[in-house]
């Protein structure tokens, strides 16, 4: 019979697929190594290869799309469910390919190579980020064992450190300086490190048409549009802006039950990195609405006095991430609301 649907079990060395039919029924189960797996699925018809999305599942997939196949990938928490038995890898094979039937999953958007080289940039810079303030923390709590306190924040560091070194009145050891000012030479190889990484963003923005237009949204900076690009691509996985808003987890959780709906706070669901700079651009535009008055700024205003700080900017975070996705899925252009 015809192999119409392929659960793929992907690791680093050993795959484990589990073809079915259009009926569920299995044709066929192989374990496969990594260097046949691609001769394998050549030899076969075009079929639903089905992953989980996991690491590798996105190069998986462009491979196999080129030899003709449909891929979807799943998020591993929709396959636990369908888990039967003991855990092994045919059985986790099996519960993806069974998944992959359900009319009302989910399933996660297909990663392009400019996407993932984008995708990347943003990992090492938040990497580098949360390394250079570890270091300002570092050197703050070490500079307060010799009696010297310097205010919070990176520009601290940057203004302060270099004369806290110089200065020979304070209790400061040869020892002492010859560290601090190592340790300020970290800090500046950071910072050159993380400038240098906001330059391959503004430069990859500036030839990516998606994300010049996303850089036009008010609370939406070079920042925030590559990593909308970097997550949803041009968005057409999404069937509408609510649908968007709510992958990003910038919508109510709901616990109901008695036919009494109850809203919780935000899921919380999907990519916390988009999240967050989505929220923290919704703060931006909270900062500087009172002194305009377009549509947009007036409703935000009036959320601002009506539900306060936290929830006004979830509200906004939320509209910027439909407004997003108007822009990239529908091709539009941001048009400020007079």
């Amino acid at each position: 019979m015809k192999i119409t649907t392929i659960g793929l079990d992907i690791a680093k060395s050993i795959f484990h697929a589990y073809a079915i039919n259009h009926t569920g029924r299995l044709i066929r189960k192989k374990q496969l190594k990594r260097k046949q797996l691609l001769a394998y699925f050549a030899k076969l018809g075009p079929s639903i290869v089905v992953m989980e999305a996991c690491g590798g599942a996105n190069y998986w997939a462009r491979e196999f799309i080129k030899q003709g196949h449909q891929v979807k990938l799943i998020a591993p928490q929709y396959v636990k469910p369908f888990v039967k038995g003991n855990k092994n890898d045919y059985n986790d094979a099996q519960a993806i390919a069974e998944a992959s039937q359900r009319s009302s999953m989910r399933f996660v958007p297909i990663k392009s190579v400019e996407q993932q080289d984008l995708q990347n940039v943003h990992r090492q810079r938040e990497r580098v980020k949360k390394e250079r303030t570890a270091l300002a923390n570092q050197i703050r709590g070490l500079l307060a064992e010799y009696g010297i306190v310097i205010k919070k924040g990176i520009s601290a560091i940057q203004n302060e450190l270099p004369s806290i070194i110089e200065d020979a009145e304070n209790d400061l050891t040869v020892i002492s300086r010859e560290l601090f000012n190592e340790l300020l030479e970290e800090f500046r190889a950071m910072d050159d490190l993380l400038e240098h990484c906001d330059t391959k963003i503004k430069i990859a923005n500036k030839n990516n048409d998606v994300c010049t237009r996303l850089g036009d949204v008010l609370g939406i900076g070079d920042i925030t549009s590559s990593a909308l690009y970097a997550a949803a691509g041009d968005g057409k996985d999404f069937v509408n802006g609510r649908h968007f808003s709510a992958w990003v987890g910038l919508v109510p959780g709901q616990h109901s039950t008695g036919g009494k709906p109850r809203l919780l706070g935000i899921s919380k669901r999907g990519n916390s990195y988009l999240r967050t700079l989505l929220i923290h651009g919704a703060r931006a535009v909270l900062r500087h609405c009172e002194k305009k008055n377009d549509r947009f700024s007036l409703w935000a205003q009036a959320l601002l006095k009506r539900r306060g700080q936290n929830k006004a900017c979830v509200a906004v975070a939320n509209k910027l991430a439909r407004m997003a996705w108007v822009i990239m899925a529908k091709g539009e252009t941001y048009r400020p609301v007079v």
